[in-house]
């Protein structure tokens, strides 16, 4: 029998524990504002072979490494990832409606099953409870980039100015970046520092490889720089704060949309890919709005309202869950 019971408003952020879709679901609900549990589930056989609704009280889906989900269930539940598309839905039904339901990205079944769905526009998902965005979902905050760059500020006062943050990924599914990336890459960007007299502040991630790494750091040896070396606190955040331009491989949308959040000009290093259309769609699109332009060696300057479509959205969730709660 289903439970119905709802626990004080609360928010669970359910998802498969990957950063990649976590920190899309937790952004969103510490927008909302809710006192925030997280769930990871970890669904393994034989749940992943059965329905939700066979799934017995407590279990929904959840292996050995997954946290238990069991009632009071919460008044918010936002899931993100396709592993937890099932535990959210079965949630939502075994609450009676107690429990407002939000997918992050396309779940890969009705949107209609949820009470609502926001994907990103390269997704081309539609509907009506559904809420179109055009970058992705992230857990940058102004706030959070401004005590992070007041931090690190003495760090990288020698450096001159403009600064330039640098934000390297690294191949994936869609895009390359091999050495003759790497090469092309460093090459423009020490271009850009002797043409423009900036400083670059450059984090590159676990995809970038040591060897393209090494690339980068001998391409830019000469230069004023400050290269992170992986080691004590990720200046990422600072990094944004601080940084008068930014320059971003695209292999990333999450790292595209944070570099513009923060209203700095966005210039984007694009990679040779696999045919990812929709990826590439995505950049067209930023590029289109006027936030971000192609990375050719060259520093640009202009200005665009900062991208923030959490903050919206976020508000319209309050207003549904109150509304919903008003009627009850």
């Amino acid at each position: 029998m289903a439970h119905s019971t709802v626990s004080e408003p609360q928010a669970w952020v359910v998802t498969d524990g990957k950063a990649g879709t976590r920190n899309g679901a937790l952004g969103l609900a510490e927008a909302v504002g809710l006192p925030i549990i997280e769930k990871h589930v970890d669904s393994r056989p034989p749940w992943r072979w059965l329905p939700p609704f066979l799934w017995p009280p407590g279990v929904l889906g959840v292996g050995r490494g997954g946290d238990p989900l069991a009632p009071p269930w919460p008044r918010l539940l936002i899931s993100a990832g396709e592993r937890a598309v099932g535990p959210a839905l079965e949630i939502r039904r075994r609450s009676r409606g107690g429990t407002f339901c939000v997918h992050v990205q396309h779940p890969r079944v009705s949107p209609s099953r949820f009470d609502l769905v926001t994907a990103p526009a390269h997704d081309r998902l539609s509907g009506p409870n559904v809420r179109v965005t055009l970058g992705a979902l992230h857990r940058v905050t102004r706030s959070g980039i401004d005590e992070a760059a007041a931090r690190f500020a003495g760090r990288f006062e020698a450096l001159p100015r403009p600064l330039v943050a640098v934000l390297v990924g690294g191949a994936n599914r869609t895009y390359r970046f091999g050495r003759e990336q790497a090469e092309d890459l460093g090459t423009k960007l020490a271009d850009m520092a002797r043409e423009s007299g900036c400083g670059l502040l450059v984090t590159t991630s676990r995809r970038t490889g040591t060897a393209n790494e090494m690339l980068l750091r001998d391409r830019l040896a000469d230069l004023p720089v400050s290269f992170w070396d992986g080691s004590g606190e990720n200046p990422y955040f600072a990094y944004l704060g601080l940084a008068d331009a930014i320059v971003v491989t695209g292999d990333s949308v999450n790292m595209v949309t944070e570099a513009c959040y923060t209203g700095r000009p966005v210039l984007v290093y694009r990679l040779p890919g696999y045919g990812g259309s929709k990826f590439e769609r995505f950049h067209e699109a930023m590029t289109a709005r006027g936030l971000a332009r192609p990375f050719t060696g060259t520093l640009e300057s202009w200005h665009y309202t900062p991208l923030d479509e959490r903050t919206p959205l976020a508000a319209e969730i309050r207003s549904m869950i109150a509304e919903a709660d008003a009627r009850r």
